[in-house]
């Protein structure tokens, strides 16, 4: 998913639900020059979701072990 997050911006986002997120990063991405900020906010947006499913786990676990 990072790969496609930095060849395919736009694709990460479509992937993930987020169709008109997708499509900003797709006009931005259209352009060469905003290649490389698609790219990085492809990333970093992939990141941040991972990082909040892996919290949403923890919050759960720690709920159960009450």
């Amino acid at each position: 998913m990072t790969l496609i997050a930095i060849l395919l911006p736009w694709l990460s986002f479509m992937l993930r639900g987020r169709i008109l997120t997708g499509i900003l990063c797709l006009i931005l991405q259209i352009t060469l020059i905003g290649w490389i900020p698609a790219a990085i906010w492809a990333v970093i947006s992939l990141q941040n979701a991972r990082e909040d499913r892996r919290t949403r786990k923890i919050v759960k676990a720690m709920k159960q072990g009450r």
